[in-house]
C-alpha cells in the first residue's frame, strides 16, 4: 500500500523545487521507464496497478500520482545523477546552448534533435525549463539519458570558453547556407518569444540566420524554437561530412 507520505512527495516532484528539494524524478509508462533505467539512471522506487516489478496500487491510487490523464500501468521515481560540464567535449564537437527556452515539450524535443544529430551536451541558463519535467522527459523519448544537460548562468560558461567559434540564431544575421560555418562550435538558440536576449547575445561572434523561402516571401515571423535546432543542426552536421 502506497502511504499519504509518499504520495505527497511524489506530488511535489511535479515542479522544479520539489525535484531539487528531494534530488528525484518521475518517469511514466513501461517504455520510457525501461529507457531510462538501460541508460543506467538509479531507479528509487517503482509502482505499478497490474502484476510485475514495483509495489502493486490501486488504479485510483495511481490516478492520484500520476501526471497524465489516463495514467500508465507503471511509474518510477528515479535519481537525479551528478553530472558536470564536460569543457574538453565543448572542444571537439558541437555543443548546444540554450537562452531561456520555456516550453518543456521544445526543451525535450531539442534534446531528442541533439541526440539524433551526435550532439552530447546541452548548456541551459538557470531560467530554462527544468530537463526533469515530466513533459520533457516524455518529448525527449529517452534521449535524456544520453545527453548531458547541464544549467549554469550562460555569462560564467562562456567566460570559461576559449577560442571556439559561438554563433547565435538572430532573425537578422548570415543565410546559414551561404555562410561560413565550422567545427567545433558553440551553437545558442534563443527564447521561444524574445529570442535571444541582449546579456548573451554579447558573447556570439558569429550571427546567423534561417532564411524563408523564397528569401521576399510573406511568411510567419519565425520559426518555433524545436524547429530551427533541427534545421541548425542538420546543417552543422552536413557541412562536417564534406
Amino acid at each position: 500500500m502506497i502511504t499519504k507520505s509518499e504520495i505527497n512527495i511524489i506530488r511535489s516532484l511535479g515542479d522544479r523545487a520539489g525535484r531539487s528539494e528531494h534530488g528525484l524524478f518521475v518517469v511514466e509508462g513501461d517504455k520510457s521507464i525501461a529507457e531510462i533505467c538501460n541508460a543506467g539512471f538509479k531507479i528509487v522506487r517503482m509502482f505499478t496497478t497490474t502484476d510485475g516489478p514495483g509495489l502493486k496500487i490501486r488504479p485510483s491510487d495511481m490516478a492520484r500520482i500520476s501526471s497524465h490523464k489516463s495514467p500508465p500501468d507503471r511509474l518510477a521515481l528515479f535519481k537525479i545523477p551528478e553530472r558536470k560540464i564536460d569543457f574538453q567535449l565543448i572542444n571537439k564537437d558541437l555543443t548546444l546552448v540554450l537562452d531561456d527556452v520555456q516550453d518543456p515539450g521544445n526543451l525535450g524535443t531539442i534534446i531528442r534533435l541533439a541526440d539524433w544529430f551526435g550532439i552530447k551536451q546541452i548548456i541551459c541558463s538557470p531560467a530554462t525549463v527544468d530537463v526533469f519535467n515530466q513533459k520533457t522527459i516524455q518529448a525527449s523519448m529517452g534521449s535524456i539519458s544520453r545527453v548531458n544537460v547541464q544549467y549554469i548562468p550562460l555569462e560564467d560558461f562562456f567566460k570559461q570558453v576559449n577560442n571556439i567559434p559561438i554563433f547565435g540564431t538572430f532573425l537578422e544575421g548570415e543565410d546559414i547556407y551561404t555562410s561560413q560555418l565550422s567545427h567545433p562550435a558553440i551553437i545558442v538558440m534563443g527564447n521561444e518569444g524574445k529570442g535571444i536576449s541582449d546579456a548573451t547575445s554579447k558573447f556570439t561572434n558569429r550571427r546567423i540566420t534561417i532564411p524563408p523561402y523564397p528569401h521576399d516571401a510573406t511568411t510567419v515571423e519565425s520559426l518555433n524554437v524545436a524547429m530551427a535546432t533541427a534545421v541548425v543542426c542538420s546543417e552543422f552536421r552536413r557541412r562536417m561530412k564534406k
